[in-house]
């Protein structure tokens, strides 16, 4: 049976490659309009197998609010993928450069193509989702309107490619996370990466202690983000990307951090994207 995810956005998208990347092509998809909506759904047994969410882009950083909804969501994190975004501009078929008068595309997408869009006198009109524009060219049949998405689009609504990869920045790519509920996660026991979040006794040197103990046990710290603790005045609990040969020497370290922290969640451990 396959595996049926929830995602931000429509079918097409970034997310549904990054869902067929890790769990196959015949993952089944469920568009959500926002993340929030993606979290609850992959929370709900009755509706999903679990979630696929971005967590940051190379370019444009890391999505802050994602954070803060797995912090207070019941998935853990399974796996993850770094997914090349590639974008090309769509018609449908027969249609020529020469044809276009209007390209269509979420504003982000349009950013991301301003250096190969100047070279044209073409109307730049922003929708709220890639994949959703490649859509709505097919279903209109439009001979004067391109699109901007991903390969995936252009397959499942039979459009052409007419020029690809106009995307400036030739090395961007987003961060997504497998997301699976807590009680039916499985252990991973090759895991050489693992998302933490823990909070310090706020004292003086008190994230330098922690710091200090993950360097000394060996472990790389790919990533460190503050996060504001609601209800206290500038105080900060911290989330940890930390990378490591084996489950023992993870599971070491956090023996030796747990006392210099207030509190410490494992968000999950998994794979590393990277090495896959």
């Amino acid at each position: 049976m396959a595996v049926k995810v929830s995602i931000q956005g429509y079918e097409g998208s970034f997310h549904q490659m990054a869902a067929r990347q890790f769990y196959g092509k015949e993952t089944e998809v469920i568009s959500c309009a926002t993340f929030r909506e993606v979290i609850k759904i992959a929370s709900n047994k009755k509706e999903s197998n679990g979630g696929v969410m971005a967590i940051e882009n190379s370019i444009a950083g890391s999505i802050l609010p994602n954070y803060t909804l797995l912090q207070k969501s019941n998935l853990k994190i399974i796996g993850e993928v770094y997914l090349p975004i590639k974008q090309h501009l769509l018609v449908n078929p027969g249609v020529c450069l020469e044809d276009i008068k209007e390209v269509h595309s979420h504003h982000m997408a349009i950013q991301q193509c301003m250096e190969y869009l100047d070279k044209f006198n073409w109307k730049l009109v922003e929708t709220e989702d890639t994949a959703l524009s490649a859509k709505h060219i097919q279903q209109h049949k439009s001979k004067h309107i391109a699109g901007i998405a991903g390969k995936l689009a252009a397959e499942l609504f039979q459009l052409t490619i007419i020029a690809p990869n106009i995307h400036t920045q030739k090395n961007n790519y987003t961060r997504f996370l497998i997301l699976q509920r807590n009680e039916e996660a499985m252990l991973i026991h090759d895991a050489n990466k693992a998302s933490v979040n823990f909070e310090t006794d706020h004292s003086r040197g008190s994230l330098a202690k922690v710091l200090t103990k993950i360097a000394e046990g060996g472990i790389n710290l790919s990533k460190l983000q503050s996060f504001p603790i609601a209800g206290t005045n500038f105080k900060y609990s911290f989330h940890a990307d930390m990378e490591f040969e084996n489950l023992h020497q993870f599971n070491t370290v956090l023996e030796a951090i747990k006392p210099l922290t207030a509190q410490i969640k494992v968000y999950g451990a998994y794979k590393n994207g990277k090495e896959l």
